[in-house]
């Protein structure tokens, strides 16, 4: 079994547990998801699965987001004004965002704890959590920009 498939069905039976049906378009959506290798919008979502499920609403996706994200299968990706993003792998990691494209890649470093407990006792804060977005120009936008000039 893939590791895609074994994320799937766990994912699946994490729905079954939590009491949430799996129907064919919320089995598609969270799917795409797993497979993804970008951050999509609910409208990418909607547009690629849209051939597959022509019955199928921008709401219908929305609404699968939902339940996903209470359920804790996908973390939602709020920047600025645009649209949000989903993300499938919820643990720890940080984001790099091309500021030409809007493209998210994933990356890792070690967790700032430290920060987070030296907030709490600097703040008297209770911390939930920390986001570290980092931001540049991506390979394929500095190669375009290259080959304009």
């Amino acid at each position: 079994m893939a590791v895609s498939e074994h994320m799937l069905q766990e994912a699946v039976e994490k729905l079954k547990s939590s009491g949430v049906r799996i129907t064919p378009q919320r089995h598609a959506v969270l799917e795409f998801l797993l497979n993804a290798e970008t951050h999509p919008t609910a409208d990418d979502i909607y547009k690629a699965l849209e051939g597959k499920f022509p019955n199928m609403s921008v709401a219908t996706v929305y609404n699968n987001l939902r339940v996903f994200r209470e359920i804790g299968l996908v973390r939602e990706l709020t920047y600025g004004d645009s649209s949000s993003r989903f993300d499938c792998n919820t643990s720890k990691h940080y984001h790099i965002i091309c500021e030409s494209c809007g493209k998210i890649v994933d990356f890792h470093y070690p967790s700032l704890d430290e920060v987070e407990s030296l907030a709490e006792q600097i703040t008297g804060f209770d911390v939930s959590h920390h986001r570290m977005e980092v931001y540049g120009v991506c390979q394929d936008c500095k190669k375009e920009k290259n080959q304009i000039v």
